[in-house]
């Protein structure tokens, strides 16, 4: 990797909010050691191994959080296509039972008129 291109790296990867140890210590360490000029392969290729580490386990977090969302949005489908047809039921006693008590009324006003 191009010392541009590894620069690049470490800039991006300061960009994130971390919270684990080693992976903190890992960037504080290469950032340093880059500003003194002091980065040499070893360093650089502990540093990615770190990077490697922490970015694996945090995709694999993050695949399973996307998949119990997609789990639960493919519930709430579900649901909303359940209440949608249950919605079209009542809809439909609704106008029944309308008919019903309008033909009560009718029947009651011709028997009165």
């Amino acid at each position: 990797m191009s010392d541009e291109r590894f620069r690049a790296l470490v800039a991006r990867v300061g960009e994130f909010y971390i919270t684990d140890r080693a992976m903190k210590a890992a960037q504080k360490t290469i950032e340093a050691e880059l500003a003194a000029g002091a980065a040499g392969a070893s360093a650089r290729e502990r540093y990615i191994q770190a990077v490697r580490r922490y970015f694996t386990g945090f995709e694999r977090e993050a695949r399973a959080q996307l998949r119990d969302v997609d789990k639960r949005l493919v519930h709430v489908n579900q649901v909303h296509f359940n209440l949608t047809a249950e919605r079209g039921v009542v809809v439909k006693r609704i106008e029944a039972t309308q008919g019903v008590l309008r033909e009560i009324e009718d029947g009651a006003s011709t028997a009165r008129g």
